[in-house]
């Protein structure tokens, strides 16, 4: 088989604002080849950012109508894309390697793609964490959040949890990842969560189970309790995921512990420990920071502020009540992007890459 398809589809790839840089033994190759077939991944390259229909992209492409839905939809099933069916009308497009074609793979995850997903990683995450905008976003949890400081809509779980219509939770494919090498985690795998702004998207999943808004709820107060960060791309609107996420199994946490990326998460808030109240038990420090932001001072804990992610996981346990969530200075928030596909607009900017062919 030839692979020239498969450095194409990697071109595109490394297009994308996302990136999808190559490595000195051919293993994003291989990776594709793993995950596509050769006609994947011409088809693949036809796509847009954009949702089209079967009929529009024929249309763009001259591709022939027939059998052309079948195989999008045989790709969505693959992971290899995104699609979703809104009244009764199927629309597909690309999406990039990461949020995107790497944890839609899930349910195809084996040992040998998890190897080859955590070797690709080392070479992935340095390039994508470090570059702006960040990724996510933390979404604190809200009762450590100070009341004299009205939280935007899009740093409350509330706020996106009630506008959704439509839920699923399904595993972490990070969890699911690093269990297969032999790295398993001890905390709660069906935690990642998906929203939909309309009702019975979900229903006839395969790739998750249902929810209901009140069981959505609950799910985030079980990861609240079990120590997993809420995190959501980092947009002002349009959210359609809240992941609940672990220091140890988590790339994008993983990125800050591990590479220093200290940009890819983006928060409003930041923990502050009074030293006066606090007793010295350990327990932000030990069970509740998922990315070492917290650490033994003389006489009591303290943040490292620039490490902090504002996720609040400390402030709830605290024995003593001496650590709080403020809201940092005007001049130290970061607006996010509107949405998707601004995200994409400043990302592509700040990477220098022409995205123009796949708007």
């Amino acid at each position: 088989m030839s692979d020239d398809m498969f450095y194409k589809l990697a071109k595109v790839l490394d297009t994308l604002p996302n990136g999808f840089p190559p490595t000195k033994d051919g293993l994003e190759i291989r990776l594709l080849k793993k995950i596509f077939r050769s006609r994947d991944a011409e088809l693949f390259c036809d796509l847009k950012l954009r949702f089209e229909t079967a009929e529009q992209i024929s249309r763009r492409t001259g591709r022939p109508l027939e059998g052309l839905e079948t195989h999008l939809v045989e790709m969505q099933e693959r992971g290899q894309i995104f699609g979703v069916e809104l009244g009764g009308v199927k629309i597909f497009k690309m999406v990039p390697w990461a949020f995107g074609i790497y944890e839609f793979q899930l349910h195809r995850l084996d040992r040998e793609l998890a190897e080859m997903c955590e070797e690709y990683g080392r070479v992935y995450g340095p390039q994508f964490f470090n570059n702006g905008p960040a990724l996510m976003r933390t979404v604190p949890i809200e009762k450590g959040i100070q009341a004299t400081h009205e939280a935007m809509p899009y740093e409350k779980v509330s706020s996106i949890v009630e506008s959704g219509k439509s839920f699923l939770v399904q595993d972490c494919i990070c969890k699911k990842e690093q269990a297969l090498l032999d790295n398993p985690c001890d905390r709660p795998l069906e935690v990642c969560m998906a929203i939909a702004p309309l009702e019975g998207v979900f229903d006839d999943s395969q790739h998750g189970r249902s929810l209901s808004k009140h069981e959505a709820y609950e799910l985030l107060q079980k990861c609240e309790e079990n120590g997993l960060v809420h995190l959501t791309w980092n947009v002002e609107n349009g959210h359609f995921f809240i992941c609940n996420c672990c220091g140890c199994c988590c790339g994008v946490l993983r990125s800050i512990k591990e590479w220093g990326a200290l940009s890819a998460v983006s928060s409003s808030y930041i923990a502050e420990i009074d030293p006066a109240e606090c007793v010295a038990c350990g327990k932000c420090a030990d069970e509740r920071c998922q990315v070492n932001a917290i650490e033994e001072a003389e006489e009591a804990y303290r943040v490292i502020a620039q490490r902090c992610i504002g996720c609040g996981l400390c402030v709830t346990t605290c024995p003593s009540e001496a650590i709080q969530l403020i809201r940092k200075p005007e001049d130290e928030l970061v607006a996010p992007p509107k949405d998707e596909m601004d995200w994409y607009e400043k990302r592509a900017r700040i990477r220098g890459v022409d995205i123009s062919a796949y708007r």
